[in-house]
């Protein structure tokens, strides 16, 4: 039997079986339904999503290539078991898109497990993370995809993103003020992406952030959520910082990219990153700013004997800008700007500037919305492209 007829039999008698629970049924976008425990020590809550892309390129005003994809279709899973200190959170990606990357080092089977971690309230305002997840990397990649400002993430994240990873997650927060709120994290990971079963290749990866959030929490936590769909009625701001340092790591974008084999093994260097980032909200007008900047102790990889293998590490750096007003009737308008810039002594690769130019409508927030965005991509010395996208967004 394959994953995916497991995965339906398994929903299939879960559904069977509810009459011995109690059924909640939650608000559209909030899950499918809630299973409760018959004495209350356990739930959990079922949801789905599914996002339908078209989209279209010309480059340099000529060539035409179109596409449709279903480019991501979802099954969640989140609750406490025990107490509500100890929660959990699963999630399965059933899209081509969500499960390619088989190979090797996932035992030639495809990726269908993007998260699954429990969480534990172990004392006052610690929280230890155990399991697969998303690293505490750029804001624009710890937002859910469901809850992006425009069509799909940046340039920026694309190019250094550090994703999810298996490992250990401390988070931590504390009030400076009233207002001033202070989000500590710290993580320990495997250092080579999501559901890998051949490893650890290389050393280990130590990612550390810190935000600020001097005017106190944003709206059902707005701060990682495009768009001020809440229309915040003071001015929120959070401001985060991160470091990520992967210990001899084994692929060309510290946990993500490909790997760098070579007639003896795998080539190792030291990779770090950094982000920094904004978020700011005010009665609908929305901005998020990015930097990142990646870094490698010896970003050739080499064989045995000392020549070059082709695999480089991509070191530079980029920036993303983007800002988005919400209409009244719950139209909104964005835009976007990105920058990226590689070591041109590293990778000889041109930079890349793109534009981006949205319009989204919202039917009931970010669970049933159409969005649309018009891109223009310069690259330096390169044949320019034009790319637009529509996309349908619906999740429960």
């Amino acid at each position: 039997m394959t994953l995916k007829a497991r995965l339906t039999t398994i929903l299939i008698l879960t559904l069977a079986f509810i009459n011995a629970q109690e059924i909640q049924s939650p608000k559209f976008g909030k899950g499918l339904f809630n299973l409760v425990g018959q004495d209350s020590s356990w739930t959990m809550k079922i949801g789905v999503r599914m996002q339908i892309l078209a989209i279209s390129n010309w480059e340099d005003g000529e060539s035409n290539e179109s596409n449709f994809l279903i480019r991501r279709s979802r099954l969640k899973f989140d609750g406490f078991a025990i107490s509500p200190k100890l929660k959990y959170k699963i999630e399965l990606g059933l899209s081509n898109r969500d499960i390619s990357g088989a190979s090797k080092f996932t035992s030639n089977t495809p990726r269908y497990i993007l998260d699954a971690v429990v969480k534990w309230n172990f004392y006052k305002n610690f929280v230890l993370w155990f399991g697969q997840t998303k690293l505490p990397g750029n804001r624009e990649r710890v937002i859910s995809s469901a809850n992006l400002q425009q069509v799909d993430r940046s340039l920026l994240n694309s190019r250094f993103n550090i994703d999810r990873d298996l490992g250990v997650q401390l988070r931590h927060h504390f009030n400076l003020s009233d207002n001033f709120i202070i989000k500590e994290i710290f993580s320990i990971s495997q250092g080579e992406g999501r559901n890998i079963t051949t490893g650890n290749l290389g050393g280990h990866q130590f990612t550390s952030r810190i935000e600020l959030l001097p005017f106190g929490n944003f709206s059902s936590k707005g701060d990682y959520k495009g768009s001020d769909l809440k229309r915040e009625g003071t001015p929120k701001l959070a401001i985060g910082v991160t470091y990520d340092f992967n210990n001899n790591a084994v692929k060309t974008r510290s946990n993500m990219g490909s790997y760098m084999e070579t007639d003896a093994g795998f080539y190792e260097t030291n990779i770090s990153t950094v982000f920094i980032d904004a978020m700011f909200k005010y009665k609908g007008f929305s901005f998020m700013g990015e930097y990142a900047n990646r870094d490698a102790k010896d970003p050739f990889a080499k064989n045995a004997e000392g020549s070059l293998t082709g695999d480089i590490v991509q070191v530079g750096n980029g920036l993303n800008l983007q800002a988005g007003y919400l209409l009244k009737n719950d139209w909104e308008v964005s835009g976007r700007y990105t920058s990226i810039k590689l070591d041109k002594s590293i990778t000889e690769k041109n930079a890349e500037h793109q534009y981006t130019l949205g319009v989204s409508k919202y039917i009931v927030g970010h669970s049933l919305k159409v969005q649309s965005d018009i891109s223009y991509l310069d690259i330096n010395n390169s044949n320019s492209q034009l790319m637009y996208r529509l996309q349908f967004d619906i999740h429960f």
